[in-house]
């Protein structure tokens, strides 16, 4: 019905009559107005599944080259600017906070404000000055290659190459800053792009039918939460140092239970019964542990049953879960639907704080699962070890089924990128893996391969992107004007060539 719509719409135009005064004769052949509408009807639509960068639909002279680089650079820099500066901001604060709540001896120790303040300031022009070179520097390469190779040419090839150069802009945020984290999660979003063109394809369709499996996002999220978890009770080391003290915030328990547990898991003897006792002994509970234990459930919850323990765990891991989510929802909901507020601010308000709650009990049923499920298994085989607390973990990942759908996959390759790095750490310290000496940025080559990818399917595969990115790609890298429209510096040119004549 839309199509239907379009399509009279745009006979309507064809047919409105021309006030160019000319014979019908002669209109397609010298009235510019006609010809807007003749090329008009042949540019490919935004949504297209073509390759929009192969520009084959309209002479590619007539748009701003320049132009274009300098409004992606811009572009990209205000989104780097703005994300780092949001995430830099929100760090800021809760520093502050919790400095107020500190006494004076513990607040000589932390980092004053002005330091604080300059380091924010830094790490926001780092990451605007690196997304700013990156699209700059991919488009730079692809107008390039387009000028000396030819659009239709090089239009299977161009985006790949591009990408690939552009990558190493990462090294502006820091030439000894490693980024592990970021190149794992953005190679994650490259296999799934490349994975859903190997579906469409007749050659590679079957190979990654499986690929389509309507909970595979749940899946993967239980083996990552295998990984994740085990590494946050018997391995921290492995984890990057921001998504560590996450975890410790929202997996609530003191550095000394969790020693316990790793020494009972790993069949060490314990060395630190006693500062367990006196930890709970300063939250008001009594609790003697037995040097001969087999399991660590009185180490986890003290006195108080595995079931009494994961409820109430579960309303203060909402308390605590509330707060980050807060934002996420009504940040958004005030910058994107600020129109929309207008017309119908009751119905977006209440999307954002069913949003936020519903997110937030993901976190907190997250976080109270892992414990029950390792005390419930614990109880069961009447042992701790490694595999248990790996095998106890592993249902956690079902949380992840009280999100939204179109957030599920997001929060999982999320996780399976912490995972896969947290994993290939753990089996490098442990001899199983060589650990290169050659290879100092692993990180900037990963990300490299990834962005070529990823740039490779928006040129030629738009459609296995979702919309809101598509969007964004759109808006940063602009596929070029058409030639009747005119950028803002063709618009000086041609108001200061009038002012001349």
């Amino acid at each position: 019905m839309a199509a239907s719509d379009d399509e009279g719409a745009e006979a309507a135009a064809d047919d409105r009559q021309c006030t160019c005064g000319l014979k019908k004769e002669d209109h397609q052949s010298n009235c510019s107005q006609c010809q807007r509408r003749s090329l008009n009807s042949s540019l490919p639509s935004s949504s297209s599944s073509c390759s929009l960068l192969s520009f084959d639909s309209y002479p590619v002279q007539d748009y701003d080259k320049l132009w274009r680089v300098y409004t992606a650079s811009v572009k990209g820099f205000s989104i780097g600017a703005g994300l780092k500066g949001g995430i830099a901001l929100f760090s800021f604060l809760s520093r502050l906070r919790r400095r107020r709540s500190l006494p004076s001896s513990k607040k000589v120790e932390m980092a004053s404000i002005s330091e604080d303040v300059i380091l924010a300031l830094k790490e926001t022009l780092r990451y605007g000055l690196f997304l700013s070179a990156f699209a700059g520097t991919f488009v730079s390469v692809d107008e390039i290659i387009a000028a000396l190779g030819g659009h239709r040419r090089t239009a299977k090839w161009r985006s790949l190459l591009a990408g690939a150069i552009a990558g190493p802009s990462m090294l502006l945020t820091g030439l000894n800053t490693q980024h592990t984290s970021l190149a794992i999660y953005i190679l994650m979003r490259a296999t799934v792009l490349a994975s859903r063109c190997g579906i469409k394809s007749k050659r590679f369709g079957k190979i990654c039918k499986p690929l389509t499996w309507a909970h595979g996002d749940i899946f993967l999220m239980c083996l990552s939460s295998s990984q994740i978890l085990s590494a946050y009770i018997l391995k921290q080391d492995s984890l990057p140092p921001s998504y560590k003290s996450f975890l410790n915030k929202h997996g609530a328990k003191d550095s000394v239970i969790l020693q316990g547990v790793r020494e009972i898991a790993c069949g060490m003897p314990f060395t630190n019964l006693g500062a367990i006792e006196k930890y709970y002994k300063s939250i008001g509970v009594d609790v003697k542990l037995d040097p001969q234990m087999k399991i660590p459930c009185s180490i986890i919850h003290g006195n108080q049953a595995c079931a009494t323990h994961f409820l109430s765990f579960l309303l203060q891991a909402y308390q605590r879960a509330l707060p980050v989510y807060l934002p996420v929802y009504l940040i958004p909901a005030l910058i994107v639907h600020r129109q929309g507020l207008k017309k119908r601010p009751h119905t977006i308000l209440w999307k954002g704080l069913f949003g936020t709650a519903r997110s937030s009990l993901f976190l907190s049923m997250y976080c109270s699962s892992a414990w029950i499920w390792t005390c419930f298994l614990f109880r069961i085989f009447k042992k701790c070890n490694i595999p248990m607390v790996a095998m106890g973990t592993f249902p956690t990942g079902l949380a992840l089924a009280i999100e939204k759908k179109s957030r599920r996959i997001e929060i999982s390759l999320y996780c399976l990128a912490r995972a896969i790095e947290s994993f290939f750490t753990c089996m490098a310290d442990v001899g199983y893996l060589p650990q290169s000496k050659n290879l100092k940025r692993a990180d900037v080559v990963i990300f490299s391969i990834s962005t070529a990818i990823i740039m490779h399917c928006y040129a030629i595969e738009r459609d296995v992107f979702r919309s809101k990115y598509l969007n964004v790609l759109d808006w940063v890298f602009g596929v070029p004007l058409p030639p009747y429209e005119t950028t803002p510096r063709k618009k000086a040119r041609q108001v200061s060539a009038g002012f001349e004549v």
